[in-house]
């Protein structure tokens, strides 16, 4: 069966500007991990390894999503590369994407993406210790800039932002799956 609406793909993002964004990503997780010494000195102990995280069944109609490839650093921070390290202890996660809006609103509300893990076991061990344990504290960063006051206020104004969205996505989502029934 055809498309009704032929619409070509977008256009592919510029090898440029992939590296450029997945680079500020780096950065910020980062700024969190470098935060919790536990988490680098957990980290420490893997320096070497690489992790790939792919997000799977990408729309085709959406430009694609390149893998990040991160490689742990004797710091214990993070390090994008090229491509992943040669050896033993490497960990590959994929991420559901099918539906990148749902995927999107998920993370404000706090949902878990389904992801499906392969690779060493002490290391997803480690990243899922990470993911359970490690969190941006936008409020202490926005105190440094903005002043305490003007951080408390901005962080209550995205907390309620946040369950706004949230409550409108479990809206949306049980409308689209009682429709479909």
């Amino acid at each position: 069966m055809s498309s009704p609406w032929p619409m070509p793909p977008l256009p592919s993002l510029t090898p440029l500007l992939m590296p450029a964004l997945q680079d500020r990503l780096v950065l910020l997780i980062n700024h969190v991990v470098s935060r919790e010494p536990i988490a680098t000195q957990r980290l420490r102990a893997l320096a070497g390894r690489g992790l790939v995280v792919h997000l799977a069944r990408w729309p085709a109609l959406l430009p694609a999503a390149p893998d990040l490839i991160l490689g742990v650093t004797p710091a214990g921070l993070f390090e994008r590369l090229d491509a992943p390290p040669p050896g033993q202890g490497g960990l590959r996660i994929e991420i559901d994407a099918a539906n990148p809006a749902k995927l999107a609103l998920g993370a404000l509300s706090g949902e878990s993406p389904t992801v499906s893990v392969q690779g060493d076991a002490a290391f997803a061990g480690e990243m899922h210790w990470l993911m359970d344990n490690l969190r941006w504290d936008i409020e202490d960063d926005l105190a440094g800039i903005a002043g305490p006051l003007a951080a408390r206020q901005l962080a209550q104004f995205g907390r309620t932002l946040r369950r706004s969205l949230s409550g409108m996505a479990a809206r949306f989502a049980t409308t689209t799956s009682g429709g479909a029934a």
